[in-house]
């Protein structure tokens, strides 16, 4: 199978790139604008193209006319990013992401694209069902919700070429997935890293954590590995049982609120001896929303998938409790430093 994956560089990318090659025959071409996070990899399988999803697009065509599948994963992720830039995160998430899929009718190739557990918004279901429940999001003037508008609007079209165009597609929608390469040290120094690389990076670098909104919203952590598992049974699509579906991929078993989170990567981090000076005297303070980020933001309160799918259809469940997960992040984040 030929896999070609637009945004290839950044946290899924990378890491599922990496397992491809280790776990699979199958030939991977990747396109981003960086490589620092493939430099590593070396298999004749294996190809790298420098490119621009903005404007390249001869260099998109042509290797989405060459693939058997395109696993779209270039995007925005950040809430700090939907805040700061909206329109940029509009027009990648969702203009230029459609370009893609677009192409990929055009050629008629299967594609992956990845949703988010955010279109979800603020449902009030106890457990999130792919099908079934209700996407609500915040008002207009709440700019977080660009990101989830941006990602649903997508989960529609491509169901609708589904739909009229007979486009093969299916659709993933990650929660909360944590590890190595989740975002950079300078993501960190501008306060715009996700939870636990700002964590850690706090604790090292500011010697106190802020809890936004006192940490009490509550996330389900998924560990990067078991998430790519599930992304490589969607890829290699057993019996054709991934066509058309939409999967939640996270661990229910891993709903914990900020706080707690926090908690874990500070107690971890007390048993690593050049950590364990910084975690013991580490502050908590919590800080108001608007304060932290802007008067855009706007947040759920919880988010527990159902992965019930993923069980039944592709045999697939997530393996790795949330303090291993911190545990093998804080060890990546020792070897590199």
């Amino acid at each position: 199978m030929k896999i070609f994956i637009p945004g290839a560089n950044g946290f899924i990318g990378s890491h599922l790139i990496e397992q491809l090659l280790s776990r699979t025959p199958h030939q991977v071409t990747a396109l981003d604008l960086r490589d620092n996070n493939l430099k590593a990899l070396n298999s004749s399988k294996f190809f790298f193209q420098l490119g621009d999803i903005f404007t390249d697009n001869e260099i998109l065509e042509k290797h989405i006319a060459d693939c058997d599948v395109a696993v779209i994963l270039a995007g925005v992720a950040k809430p700090s990013m939907y805040l700061s830039n909206p329109l940029f995160t509009f027009e990648l998430d969702f203009e230029q992401n459609l370009k893609l899929v677009r192409m990929c009718v055009k050629h008629n190739k299967r594609v992956i694209f990845p949703s988010t557990s955010e279109v979800y918004g603020l449902s009030s279901d106890d457990i999130l069902l792919e099908d079934e429940s209700p996407l609500i999001v915040g008002p207009i003037n709440k700019m977080r919700w660009i990101y989830s508008c941006g990602k649903q609007m997508m989960d529609r079209v491509i169901t609708a070429y589904g739909v009229e165009k007979g486009l093969r597609y299916t659709i993933f929608r990650p929660f909360n997935w944590v590890g190595p390469r989740l975002d950079t040290i300078e993501d960190a120094e501008k306060r715009s890293a996700r939870s636990i690389t700002q964590m850690i990076f706090d604790i090292l670098n500011r010697g106190e954590i802020s809890l936004v909104g006192g940490g009490e919203q509550r996330r389900s952590f998924t560990w990067i590995d078991d998430g790519v598992d599930a992304l490589i049974r969607i890829i290699e699509n057993k019996d054709g049982k991934a066509d058309g579906e939409i999967f939640n991929i996270g661990n229910p078993a891993n709903n914990y609120s900020i706080k707690e989170l926090a908690e874990i990567i500070r107690s971890e981090m007390l048993n690593i001896p050049s950590m364990s000076q910084k975690a013991r005297e580490v502050k908590f303070q919590s800080v108001e929303a608007e304060k932290y980020y802007s008067n855009g933001y706007d947040d759920m309160k919880n988010r527990v998938p159902s992965i019930e799918k993923m069980r039944t259809l592709l045999g697939w469940e997530p393996k790795t409790d949330l303090r291993t997960a911190v545990r093998k992040t804080l060890e990546a984040w020792y070897a590199e430093a």
